[in-house]
């Protein structure tokens, strides 16, 4: 079974264009899923029923596992019986007839424009690093881009004299987002002040790159907006994408259509990006009840 989940994920890498963090999630929901299936004594995939998964999802639930969670599983589950049906390994997909958990749709958590400004002001754009770092959040802010796509970005993406770059997402598709001024001189900072000296005799095609010249990790630019968070005393939860969130807010709020922000958060489905409008819909309601004489 292992040898079918390796198949399976050469395949999303291959043909379907999807990124190696979306392989990495497939890969430990999937190994969850069959260590479920050997402790049932089910050794063989073609013995696999509709009870038997929904089965795992009742057990992962009983577990504390997130709906959210869950329903990522499930996905990983049923294009994985998909292919392996698709591919006559299996003749019949037992997802068929299975509906995904009803999920809640949670409202991200975003920074108020207060609070964005602290945030991006603590690097010390006299510092290398410092300048480095208040481009990668400039950046984040003026595009909405995911962080990995961030850390994926190459210099020839990135056109200043027109303001604009061009961004690699999800399953591969391009798509094109402005840059701000503001973001324009950070990197433009960035790139004639620190970028030389960090490189010294190296080359790199990656556009955020680490002090000693390597292609910044994921985990490295979370690392620095959480500090910097930390520094700007903002008591909010940040998360990974509390950026992207914020952009997509911050331009819903003043009037952006839904179609742009959509385009440029890469999102391909619309009711995706949605969910931002009811954070406005939130924020009327409490100045409402502040300010109404009768709330």
């Amino acid at each position: 079974m292992k040898e079918l989940i390796d198949s399976f994920l050469d395949y999303l890498s291959v043909e379907r264009g999807l990124s190696r963090n979306t392989t990495i999630s497939y890969r430990q929901d999937l190994n969850i899923y069959l260590d479920f299936l050997n402790q049932r004594g089910i050794a063989a995939l073609s013995r696999v029923g509709k009870d038997d998964i929904v089965e795992f999802m009742i057990f992962e639930k009983n577990k504390g596992i997130s709906p959210s969670s869950i329903s990522r599983r499930l996905a990983a589950i049923r294009m994985f019986h998909r292919f392996l049906s698709r591919e006559r390994v299996l003749k019949n997909d037992p997802t068929i007839l299975i509906d995904s958990p009803k999920l809640w749709k949670k409202v991200p958590d975003t920074l108020s424009l207060n609070e964005v400004e602290a945030l991006i002001s603590q690097p010390n754009s006299s510092d290398r690093q410092g300048a480095r770092d208040k481009a990668i959040l400039e950046t984040l802010y003026a595009t909405g881009m995911r962080v990995s796509e961030s850390t994926d970005l190459k210099t020839n993406n990135v056109n200043l004299n027109i303001g604009f770059l061009r961004c690699i997402g999800k399953g591969n598709k391009e798509r094109i987002i402005p840059l701000g001024k503001k973001a324009i001189k950070s990197i433009s900072r960035y790139l004639e002040f620190s970028r030389p000296h960090f490189l010294k005799n190296k080359t790199s095609e990656h556009l955020f790159i680490s002090r000693s010249g390597a292609k910044l990790s994921r985990q490295s630019v979370w690392k620095l907006i959480k500090r910097y968070a930390l520094e700007a005393k903002i008591k909010k939860p940040i998360k990974v994408h509390t950026l992207r969130h914020s952009f997509a807010t911050h331009l819903l709020e003043r009037g952006a259509d839904l179609r742009s922000v959509q385009e440029m958060l890469g999102h391909s489905n619309i009711s995706t990006t949605q969910i931002y409008t009811h954070i406005d819909k939130d924020r009327l309601k409490t100045v409402h009840k502040m300010f109404h004489p009768r709330p």
